[in-house]
């Protein structure tokens, strides 16, 4: 049986966990079992978090948009729900960017769903 010699495929591979790896703290740099271990978790939180940043990107547009809708006498739900009425068709998203850097706009909005 002939024996295989890795050569630069090992030390490619390896090289490429010590990069992810780079900012591990104590043996989980530097053990390999610990290492992989770490890497297979962090992979874990990445995919999970890259989720849940959606959701909580969502519930900062509604503070912001709610925050706003507040000062004009508003309620967030109502302003929503008069929105949906008066056939305004924005998403929260551009309605928080309005809502924080072009508050003339977002007040003629607000008119609107009042009218509404």
């Amino acid at each position: 049986m002939v024996r295989v010699k890795r050569g630069f495929v090992a030390r490619r591979k390896k090289s490429k966990q010590l990069k992810k790896a780079r900012g591990f703290r104590g043996g989980l740099r530097t053990q390999l079992r610990r290492r992989k271990q770490a890497l297979v978790k962090a992979g874990v939180h990445a995919t999970r978090d890259r989720r849940d940043k959606k959701g909580t990107m969502r519930r900062l547009w509604i503070a912001r948009i709610n925050a706003a809708v507040r000062q004009a006498g508003l309620t967030y739900n109502r302003f929503i729900a008069g929105l949906k009425k008066a056939k305004i068709l924005l998403d929260r998203r551009s309605l928080a960017d309005l809502a924080l850097n072009h508050p003339a706009d977002f007040t003629r909005i607000i008119e609107a769903v009042k009218k509404g």
